[in-house]
């Protein structure tokens, strides 16, 4: 066997973190584990709700049957679990529909702009100099923009404004964060024995780049993507709050606790917000739990490593 060979198999890289470590962090953390498993149980009521229910019958104008109270029969001899709200809608399919809007969002712009940042990361933290300062400029540049407001103004003057707009305009503009984490982790990665021994056998950027700092980030990845999508999850509500996230007609958690805006509804109409609010501060904290217990499995992995 060649020096090289030898230096290579030695300069060995950290193992990504594994589905037994994860676990095991799990079964430690009993609040995490039941954290887990409410996550699952908003998941599975959110996107198997919304393939039971009708939209077009939930989201139907009903006069009629204006601000039932929950548990209250309509004249079809419809039972509503939550009541209703000023249209007629049930409150209940709402609620299933608008907690599948606001995960997809949240998930969807999570996914994008960790793709975007991973990828920017890697290639400004690995090859340095001339590329690095170009592609640090730019996320400079945007991370000084008045993120909030560009997204509101956009949100404005678009024509045909759908939640897949939304997405992709919070989605151009949240990756630069990620960016500028990776990149200072794979900064700190290149300078290591497996990295240099890899250089060194001629091994391509490419399989450098993807087939070994890409699993050494994995665990950050991980934990990222965790917080991010929660995060991601609050943006999209706040901003339908506001009247400036999804269309008034599409549903969402953000558009249930918009209701709150109105006094009246706000004091003597609990029915009508109150389940969206719950729902969203129940989704936030089981995903920050099941967040922090993947992190203390990524810091197990590197006090292994």
């Amino acid at each position: 066997m060649s020096t090289e060979q030898t230096t290579q198999q030695e300069a060995v890289s950290i193992p990504p973190m594994g589905i037994r470590m994860i676990a095991r962090e799990f079964k430690k953390d009993k609040l995490a584990m039941f954290s887990l498993s409410l996550l699952i149980v908003i998941l599975l009521f959110a996107f198997i709700g919304a393939l039971v229910l009708d939209q077009e019958t939930v989201t139907k104008i009903n006069i009629l049957d204006r601000f039932a109270r929950p548990g209250d029969v309509s004249m079809t001899g419809h039972k509503y679990l939550l009541g209703t709200d000023e249209g007629g809608r049930d409150i209940f399919g709402l609620l299933v529909f608008g907690a599948r809007n606001s995960i997809f969002i949240g998930f969807s712009i999570t996914i994008i702009t960790s793709i975007i940042g991973v990828f920017v990361g890697l290639i400004a933290g690995y090859y340095g100099g001339f590329i690095d300062s170009l592609i640090m400029r730019v996320v400079d540049f945007i991370m000084i923009l008045p993120i909030m407001l560009i997204i509101i103004v956009l949100v404005t003057i678009v024509p045909r404004y759908n939640a897949l707009t939304l997405v992709w305009i919070m989605s151009a503009f949240y990756w630069v964060g990620k960016a500028r984490l990776f990149r200072a982790k794979t900064l700190s990665e290149s300078r290591r024995d497996y990295i240099s021994a890899s250089k060194t056998l001629g091994t391509s950027d490419f399989k450098i780049i993807f087939r070994e700092l890409l699993p050494n980030v994995s665990s950050l990845i991980i934990t990222n993507l965790t917080m991010n999508f929660a995060a991601n999850i609050g943006i999209e509500t706040s901003l339908t709050f506001l009247g400036f996230g999804l269309p008034a007609k599409t549903p969402s958690l953000g558009t249930l606790t918009a209701y709150a805006n109105n006094s009246e509804t706000l004091a003597n109409r609990p029915w009508i917000w109150v389940p969206a609010s719950l729902l969203i501060l129940v989704l936030m904290l089981s995903i920050n739990y099941v967040g922090q217990a993947l992190k203390r499995a990524a810091d197990a992995r590197q006090r292994l490593g």
